[in-house]
């Protein structure tokens, strides 16, 4: 039976033929720092709402008046539980959201939003990183995935490498993208249409539109990557 390691942020084992490896982010630590991060916020809200009504003028006066209105400790208190359930809210989304990506001699399986996408070596050509995603692409070029990814980037290179993967340090297909204005000619049937609809989505902050838009433009073999608030695309030739 294949044995299976998961690395975290420990040292990482040579792996045998016979083992996978899974790379994923600790649950726990994204959760503390985010709670972290919410009641270190939590306690600064206070001094910050003094300073503001120090100001001759200041936004937001009426609610700094009212919250510095609360006595001490329980304004502070307040502010930092306040900040730390926020935070744990936050953590526990970005925790669900996190990719963990499992690497053995004969696949390699993304795991993301209690979803999991398995991919034969022979789909793979190439991974690389793109910003902050990983990306999976497929001997014509197609691209099979497009994730957001937290991982350590070295390990995750060695990784897939020590298991016969091929990575790259930048997209093989950089060159071929063109920006998309709407009525760009060369795309095919359709494909306007739906990019005209992702970029509504992206302005909008539908994620997850987003996210069905651009499968919808690999249906039609055209490659979608972001920059900022623009959209480049390429396309795939299908047989």
């Amino acid at each position: 039976m294949e044995e299976a390691r998961k690395v975290h942020m420990g040292k990482r084992p040579v792996p045998s033929p016979e083992e996978s490896t899974e790379l994923a982010e600790s649950a726990w630590v994204i959760v503390l720092f985010c709670v972290g991060c919410g009641a270190a916020a939590g306690a600064l809200l206070p001094l910050l709402a003094r300073l503001l009504l120090k100001l001759p003028w200041a936004p937001l006066e009426g609610p700094a008046e009212l919250l510095t209105s609360v006595p001490e400790p329980a304004l502070t208190l307040g502010t930092v539980a306040v900040g730390a359930v926020g935070g744990l809210l936050l953590g526990l989304a970005a925790a669900h959201d996190a990719l963990s990506v499992r690497v053995c001699g004969t696949h390699l399986a993304l795991t993301i939003r209690d979803g999991t996408r398995e991919f034969t070596r022979e789909e793979i050509a190439v991974l690389f990183r793109d910003r902050k995603e990983l990306v999976v692409l497929a001997p014509d070029g197609m691209e099979l995935a497009r994730e957001h990814c937290g991982l350590p980037w070295p390990r995750l290179a060695d990784t897939l490498t020590e298991h016969g993967y091929r990575w790259a340090e930048e997209d093989p297909y950089r060159a071929e993208f063109r920006r998309w204005v709407p009525g760009t000619p060369g795309l095919p049937e359709g494909a306007d249409a739906l990019l005209r609809a992702r970029a509504r989505a992206r302005k909008s902050d539908d994620a997850e539109d987003a996210r069905e838009l651009r499968r919808e433009l690999l249906r039609l073999g055209v490659v979608v990557r972001d920059e900022e608030k623009r959209q480049y695309w390429r396309s795939v030739r299908q047989d």
